[in-house]
């Protein structure tokens, strides 16, 4: 790509324009109303805020909602006490940050909780409201990095697993046209899509020459007729709806509407500034892609490129 940085800028100017910063989810649990209504009082402007009354609704509310940044627990609760409770979300959620609330000296079941790591704070009765919104604003925090360091790692472990499949694929075909198929299947699997198309092109223009994968169904190529696949060649940069029924440009045509995408990115495959293809990502939901994602499609997009040429190259030596 000429410019990959200019290029992500702009998708990324895309992206905003159909993404709006979602609140973090918090729950609050507390069997005392009062308490309970103060709790989503204090936090209902900078958070969506769950509430439970007890720790087995609580659980329940998880179990219906899933994972959430910050529990806020009461200790003293009947049937179950707030130790208890936050020690039953661990293993399901591990990055999310627990806090509880104690109006009683209880010093066993708090050290056992806190050093169990099942507890990051605890918090007196009667609380303070400034203190308590500082503590967890820097639980959201603490979660944000535990899940930012999480999906690194995440995507490290993709990225290498990518590459060893692009290489083995690359080493054991015997012609160019052999290695499409595992390569969408490894993109595909990659980057959680619904379907993956790699088609290849001359002069900027498609052939019938395509690889594509599912886990569901078969792949209807119709990327021909698609408009963001006819930008993505014009440009030579990467194309992007996160979600098609809100995208005006999209929402008509029938391709989308046949085949049940709802987010669609197209990435040209360039090396040395020749177009080699392009490849399609869809999902059948809308979805979200952060900056440092988009970073690496595009890398992927780049080791795909070189595959393709070495698996040319290595055709034209046979």
């Amino acid at each position: 790509m000429d410019n990959p940085n200019l290029e992500l800028d702009k998708v990324q100017h895309q992206l905003m324009t159909l993404e709006r910063p979602k609140k973090l989810k918090i729950l609050v649990v507390d069997d005392e109303p009062d308490n309970l209504d103060l709790l989503y009082r204090t936090f209902r402007r900078d958070f969506n805020v769950l509430k439970a009354d007890s720790g087995m609704n609580a659980l329940q509310v998880l179990a219906s909602e899933g994972e959430v940044a910050v529990i806020i627990s009461d200790q003293r609760m009947p049937e179950m006490k707030g130790t208890e409770f936050l020690s039953k979300t661990v293993p399901q959620f591990p990055d999310t940050v627990r806090i509880i609330l104690t109006g009683f000296t209880d010093i066993e079941d708090l050290v056992e909780a806190i050093n169990a790591g099942q507890v990051y704070k605890y918090i007196t009765k009667p609380w303070d409201p400034g203190e308590l919104k500082a503590v967890v604003q820097r639980a959201a925090e603490t979660y944000d990095l535990l899940k930012q360091r999480t999906e690194e790692l995440r995507r490290a472990h993709a990225q290498m697993a990518l590459l060893t499949v692009l290489v083995q694929v690359t080493q054991a075909a015997s012609s160019l046209e052999e290695t499409l198929t595992p390569i969408a299947r490894a993109v595909n699997e990659t980057f959680a899509a619904d379907g993956c198309i790699l088609q290849l092109t001359e002069g900027n223009t498609l052939v019938a020459t395509q690889g594509s994968y599912s886990d569901t169904d078969t792949v209807e190529n119709w990327l021909a007729q698609d408009p963001l696949t006819s930008e993505a060649i014009a440009t030579g940069q990467m194309q992007v709806s996160l979600n098609v029924l809100k995208d005006t440009k999209l929402n008509s045509i029938p391709y989308y509407q046949n085949t049940g995408v709802q987010a669609h990115l197209v990435i040209p495959i360039n090396y040395r500034n020749e177009l080699l293809g392009v490849l399609s990502l869809q999902w059948k939901q809308p979805c979200t892609l952060r900056e440092d994602e988009l970073k690496l499609i595009d890398l992927s997009a780049q080791l795909v490129a070189i595959a393709l040429t070495s698996s040319r190259f290595h055709k034209t030596k046979i």
